[in-house]
């Protein structure tokens, strides 16, 4: 009997789609906020994006029940959405919250602001940062105005974010400064009291 080796093919694989176990689904669906949960004022558009236009008197970002928080909790999942700011705007995505009432302290956030052109030391603050924890490997934050697409995965506590199809982190979470925060929780976007724009919003658990 005669053996014929085969070719290896290597496939190059993105992280975001890689070991998933469900589909991306929606968590938008452009018209209204079914799904979510929020006190703040999140307003559909026309062209299918959710803008955030705080009240008169809204201002700062410990107005927590302001937050679009999703309706479910999640542990290993994929994250992946769009979003726009004006000039110095500030947001954050929160991922892992075991109490909305004080995500700050009880869960992760990836930095979300206006850190276009800033050519000094990158830190946790700066945009795709993980907040109190790790800078990200490099700046890829689009000028005021424009469309930013951010992709964040966590999986056994392996962090990965990308934003606008660069990798920005990649850690592991046991291991830094956020190691006391559960491995599962409730997942939303920041109320910063500015205004700030989101839009093909989608999630899958892993």
């Amino acid at each position: 009997m005669q053996f014929r080796m085969l070719p290896l093919i290597f496939v190059a694989i993105s992280f975001v789609g890689a070991g998933a176990d469900e589909p991306m689904v929606s968590l938008y669906n452009g018209n209204d906020l079914r799904g979510w949960t929020t006190t703040g004022n999140w307003i559909p558009q026309d062209d299918g994006s959710l803008m955030l236009r705080p009240r008169e008197g809204e201002e700062g970002w410990k107005r927590y029940d302001a937050y679009l928080w999703a309706d479910q909790p999640y542990g290993d999942f994929v994250f992946d959405f769009e979003y726009k700011h004006e000039s110095e705007g500030n947001s954050g995505f929160y991922f892992h919250v075991k109490d909305k009432d004080d995500p700050v302290e009880t869960g992760i956030e990836i930095q979300i602001k206006d850190s276009y052109g800033d050519t000094g030391k990158l830190g946790p603050h700066h945009c795709g940062g993980v907040v109190r924890t790790q800078a990200p490997a490099k700046n890829m934050s689009r000028p005021p105005g424009q469309w930013n697409h951010m992709v964040v995965r966590c999986e056994s506590g392996h962090l990965q974010v990308e934003l606008n199809g660069e990798a920005i982190i990649d850690m592991q979470l046991d291991k830094s400064a956020v190691s006391d925060r559960p491995d599962q929780g409730w997942l939303g976007i920041q109320d910063h009291g500015q205004k700030f724009w989101v839009r093909n919003v989608q999630a899958k658990r892993l």
